[in-house]
């Protein structure tokens, strides 16, 4: 006798592959994230240059902040909560990184203006120069 498939048959198949959907992402959710070494070690490495290139003063708050960040990061990880972890290491090494460009920045700012002082004092003596030879 060849059985006809009911509707009820048929909800029946898609209740079992709902629960069964349901179930692979509640173990999904589960699971621990892995320690994220990578990300702490980069927000390590970036606050030791920005300590390197001897940070003025200007960048001084986000190499403070980048510190901070990492403590955070680290007592997250031990805590277990490795998404805030993360996070956390990722938010210091940006600020640790800005720390270092806003430190490159002035550098590169005092060479300009060494630079425009330069050209200003061979601008005025070509023109004394000039001036007194008419």
């Amino acid at each position: 006798m060849i059985r006809v498939a009911t509707r009820r048959d048929r909800l029946h198949g898609r209740a079992a592959s709902g629960l069964g959907l349901i179930s692979v992402l509640l173990l999904a959710a589960c699971t621990t994230l892995p320690e994220p070494t990578v990300a702490l070690a980069a927000a390590e490495q970036a606050i030791a240059t920005a300590d390197r290139a001897r940070v003025a003063d200007t960048a001084l708050p986000d190499l403070s902040e980048a510190r901070e960040k990492l403590t955070a990061a680290r007592g997250a990880v031990q805590d277990s909560r490795m998404a805030e972890g993360e996070r956390l290491a990722l938010e210091s090494r940006v600020a640790a990184e800005l720390a270092s460009a806003r430190v490159e920045a002035a550098k590169a700012k005092a060479v300009n203006d060494e630079m425009k002082r330069s050209t200003d004092t061979l601008t005025q003596e070509m023109q004394r120069k000039t001036g007194a030879r008419q």
